[in-house]
């Protein structure tokens, strides 16, 4: 029965034509419910004696019918590559497919802009958590139990009660308590990242970015903070001037405050930053409160400093001329191939001051 099997199954494999056919041999002789599988599964219910010598002639005969199902694989793989190769035709002259490339988005970019302009006046970066407790987010930061930042309207809530409740950080100054708790004066840093806050409409969102700086030293004052912040504009907005007028304001964490605004000319249709006859709010800043240095442990007799912080969206609107705030997280594919950066060739101000 196993010679006869042999030369039969040998002869079908022989004058197999194609790949296909092929395997469905395999399948009907080494398959599940092939023909020498079954035979191999009766070896279960033979004697000690007729299993050990049909064991063997069993075995053989899977390994011979292997090696010529390999044997005449190989040869009908490089006759059917051998007959497309024949057949089959490339037009090497048709211009290849164009791949969409992907875009840098807006809030990337300027986030780039803004550190690579700090870092030319001398600023380093810091990054804190996201999820922040009660006292790096306000009570650190000079921030009263009254005040309406602490309220549930105004701020994602977590869990936990007291100083241990934890909330989605709304602000990035908690970056400038921890760096400044963990270090020793004098610091200038800018902060950038993700804050929230809840809000929505066309100039708030849930989720925004924020970048906040600080520096602290021995003899710095509100002239400091003016030149910083003007530089900055100035590189930035890529202008040889850009006017700025601090405008007082209260803020808790910094005492005097003030409102950031720039220069710039309204019309009906359109908002040009630089010189003319109105002004745009962009920031806020200030010299940084004696509280919030002793709640790091610095002594504010011999130490002082400003702090400022602006919104990266809002800066990414005026520099680039994106109307809606909330287009910023549509995640829409058409919105960021209009509005986005090649990588290859997105704009830098490394080196422009």
């Amino acid at each position: 029965m196993s010679q006869e099997l042999l030369l039969e199954s040998l002869a079908t494999i022989s004058a197999c034509k194609t790949s296909q056919s092929l395997e469905d041999i395999r399948v009907a002789l080494l398959g599940k419910k092939g023909k020498i599988t079954e035979e191999l599964k009766k070896l279960g219910g033979a004697s000690p004696e007729e299993r050990k010598t049909l064991g063997a002639t069993l075995n053989q005969l899977k390994q011979e019918i292997t090696d010529a199902l390999e044997v005449k694989k190989i040869a009908l793989t490089d006759s059917e590559l051998n007959a497309r190769l024949a057949t089959e035709k490339l037009d090497v002259t048709l211009p290849a497919h164009v791949e969409q490339q992907g875009k840098i988005h807006p809030i990337t970019q300027v986030a780039e802009e803004i550190t690579a302009i700090f870092a030319d006046l001398g600023f380093s970066t810091e990054v804190g958590p996201d999820i922040e407790d009660d006292e790096h987010n306000f009570t650190a930061l000079n921030i009263p139990e009254s005040h309406p930042a602490r309220q549930m309207h105004d701020t994602f809530y977590l869990h936990g009660k007291g100083d241990n409740k934890t909330v989605l950080r709304t602000h990035t100054s908690p970056v400038q308590i921890r760096t400044m708790r963990a270090g020793k004066p004098p610091f200038r840093f800018i902060a950038a990242g993700s804050t929230y806050r809840c809000d929505s409409d066309l100039t708030h969102t849930p989720m925004f970015h924020q970048v906040e700086g600080l520096a602290i030293d021995k003899n710095i004052n509100m002239g400091h903070l003016r030149g910083c912040i003007s530089e900055f504009l100035r590189v930035f907005f890529e202008l040889d001037n850009v006017p700025v007028r601090f405008r007082p304001s209260f803020f808790p964490f910094t005492e005097p405050s003030a409102e950031i605004d720039i220069g710039c000319a309204r019309s009906k249709d359109s908002l040009k930053i630089g010189a003319g006859n109105d002004w745009l709010e962009i920031g806020g800043c200030g010299m940084v409160h004696p509280n919030v240095l002793k709640n790091c442990g610095i002594n504010p007799d011999e130490w002082q400093g400003f702090a400022f912080g602006m919104g990266i969206e809002r800066l990414a609107m005026l520099k680039y001329g994106i109307p809606d705030l909330r287009t910023f997280f549509e995640s829409d594919v058409r919105w960021l191939s209009h509005y986005g950066f090649d990588p290859l060739h997105i704009p830098s101000l490394v080196g422009g001051l």
